[in-house]
């Protein structure tokens, strides 16, 4: 015991000798530390702290986040969707779109073909060539019962014939404008056999489910497009984090595919129903850049943090901290001359962290110009 106490002695007169040259942003007080033992203390000379990169700081105010965990998938809106199909069956005649194809709104997707098209077109014209007819006798029968010349019985028919060809005459029409046929121009001349599919909306293709040859029944679903430029997350959180969800929180997440790249959404909806199987609730968010719509594709899943709250905190950077078997320890700049460096082994209590940094509970018992190991503590201490 005597000779540990004397090798101790010499070691504090040889650091009291050598502390004659410290730097002059350091203020040469040495930090008061209770009941150190040699074990605690550790010195390197100026050459070995170059060497190894290491770094002095002091505290930090920084700001941690209080989050909820979330994952979820890409999605786009409802209207953002089509399932393209027609309104009429018939054969397809030619197809020339792949799935990741890009279309644009009214581009023609492919062309059907059915005879009983020509029917169709048949009929307006018809009813069309009637409609003269039958307009001019109506207005003829309605000027002679006035007079008194014609029956009241002549004049209703007239006017039952024109109503009725004039209802078909229109209905057709509209037929027509669903079949992407112009009833305006509409003539015995340009009479067709196929109609063009043309896409609801721009977008990429997804899915085709046609071929050319097949017969395509109405209402079947030939080509699936998708409008990506209103990406949106659709995540779920547990329900007992639902009273901490606001809207317009910041939202970070990541995708599996670009797991070290963090992208910046926000709440935008909160949903109102609890899913009953797992007790989860829908957050609808949208992203802080849209300009990132196209680096995202429908159904990529994503794990997110939603920061609820934001508060400051004193901390030190998380390279500073080194722990051993369940605490955390720091070291502190004791003495500092030209040639020699010496820390002491402190203990402290972390709090939060965030971003490579972590929040000392302690810091109180240190003093605010206290210097600490910022790079390096680790390789130190457990060497």
């Amino acid at each position: 015991m005597k000779y540990h106490a004397l090798n101790y002695m010499i070691f504090a007169l040889l650091l009291n000798l050598l502390s004659c040259s410290s730097p002059a942003d350091y203020s040469g007080q040495e930090e008061p530390v209770a009941e150190e033992t040699m074990e605690d203390v550790y010195t390197l000379t100026t050459s070995q702290f170059k060497s190894s990169g290491m770094a002095l700081g002091t505290f930090d105010s920084s700001s941690f986040h209080q989050i909820i965990k979330a994952i979820g998938k890409f999605d786009v809106p409802p209207e953002n969707n089509a399932a393209v199909s027609s309104y009429f069956p018939g054969t397809i005649k030619d197809i020339r779109l792949l799935p990741g194809e890009q279309v644009r709104k009214g581009q023609k997707l492919f062309t059907l073909e059915n005879p009983d098209f020509v029917q169709i077109q048949q009929d307006y014209l018809e009813a069309m060539g009637q409609l003269t007819y039958l307009k001019s006798d109506y207005e003829r029968q309605k000027n002679l019962v006035q007079d008194k010349v014609t029956s009241q019985k002549n004049y209703l028919k007239a006017e039952s014939d024109y109503t009725v060809t004039k209802v078909k005459a229109a209905s057709l029409a509209k037929k027509l404008l669903l079949m992407n046929i112009d009833p305006n121009t509409l003539n015995m001349d340009n009479i067709r056999t196929s109609i063009q599919i043309s896409s609801p909306i721009g977008g990429y293709v997804t899915q085709v489910d046609a071929m050319r040859g097949q017969f395509l029944e109405s209402s079947q679903t030939a080509i699936s497009i998708v409008d990506t430029d209103h990406m949106h997350l659709e995540l779920n959180i547990f329900e007992k984090d639902l009273s901490k969800i606001r809207k317009g929180q910041i939202i970070h997440f990541r995708t599996q595919e670009e797991n070290s790249q963090s992208y910046e959404a926000f709440v935008y909806l909160v949903n109102k129903t609890v899913n009953p199987e797992d007790r989860t609730i829908g957050i609808h968010g949208h992203l802080s850049d849209e300009n990132l719509n196209q680096r995202f594709n429908p159904g990529m899943y994503v794990e997110a943090e939603i920061y609820t709250n934001t508060t400051s905190k004193i901390s030190l950077p998380q390279e500073a901290l080194v722990d051993m078997d369940g605490k955390y320890y720091v070291l502190i700049l004791n003495k500092f001359s030209q040639d020699v460096y010496s820390f002491t082994k402190r203990e402290v209590i972390i709090g939060l962290s965030n971003d490579g940094n972590v929040e000392i509970l302690n810091h109180a018992e240190f003093s605010e110009n206290t210097r600490f190991l910022v790079k390096g503590a680790f390789n130190l201490i457990t060497d």
